[in-house]
């Protein structure tokens, strides 16, 4: 494992939540940190079928274009009832045919395949949210980290705190969907915590304990 020896880096996305989630994470370790999106980058086109391909293929382009280490995120929803869509589709499932995204609609969408199936009660309804955060170098070199939190699918959605498909994500053990919670809940893990909530945050719990601390 490499550790990572600067607190400058390029958080390689361009999602406006995903990118707010992740300097909420990094903030306290004191990380100078710009998007893809603030730096101009091109998003790179994500042709892998895994999350960590698509994570690899967003974090390298970033590095190489910025020559400073970047860090990506590819997550998406996984429902056991929909053969594990919408999964690396998940923003695919948004998008319109004008190129913007509409999570509602993608609620919508998972919702009426779900009604399709016949999956009506909670027992019919798991899935999980899965990240995969990738830390890369200009040399190429990465380091892969994935957090999963089980859940049920519930509809109608519930909260607008979040982003994506958060209303209609309620964590195993939780009276509360993702959309409901502030981000301190969602996350359930700051600097010295043992336990993480979010997928992100578990990913990004495991990157703290292999590239950042001693």
């Amino acid at each position: 494992m490499r550790k990572l020896d600067t607190r400058t880096i390029v958080v390689a996305s361009h999602n406006a939540g995903k990118i707010a989630e992740i300097a909420d994470l990094i903030g306290p370790f004191g990380f100078s940190a710009k998007s893809a999106a603030e730096l101009k980058f091109a998003e790179p086109d994500e042709t892998g079928t895994t999350f960590e391909e698509n994570a690899a293929i967003k974090a390298l382009a970033s590095a190489r274009a910025s020559g400073m280490p970047a860090l990506s995120d590819d997550s998406g929803l996984v429902v056991d009832a929909l053969d594990g869509a919408p999964g690396v589709y998940t923003a695919n499932w948004a998008e319109r045919e004008d190129g913007s995204r509409d999570f509602a609609m993608a609620m919508e969408k998972v919702e009426k395949a779900l009604a399709e199936r016949g999956a009506t009660s909670p027992d019919q309804r798991s899935g999980r949210f899965v990240s995969v955060l990738c830390l890369a170098w200009p040399d190429g070199h990465t380091e892969m980290f994935r957090g999963e939190v089980e859940g049920t699918i519930v509809w109608p959605p519930r909260g607008t705190k979040g982003f994506g498909y958060d209303p209609v994500f309620q964590p195993e053990g939780f009276d509360s969907t993702f959309g409901e919670m502030t981000s301190e809940e969602k996350h359930g893990w700051k600097p010295g915590d043992a336990q993480a909530l979010s997928h992100r945050a578990r990913a990004f719990k495991t990157f703290v304990e292999t590239c950042l601390e001693a």
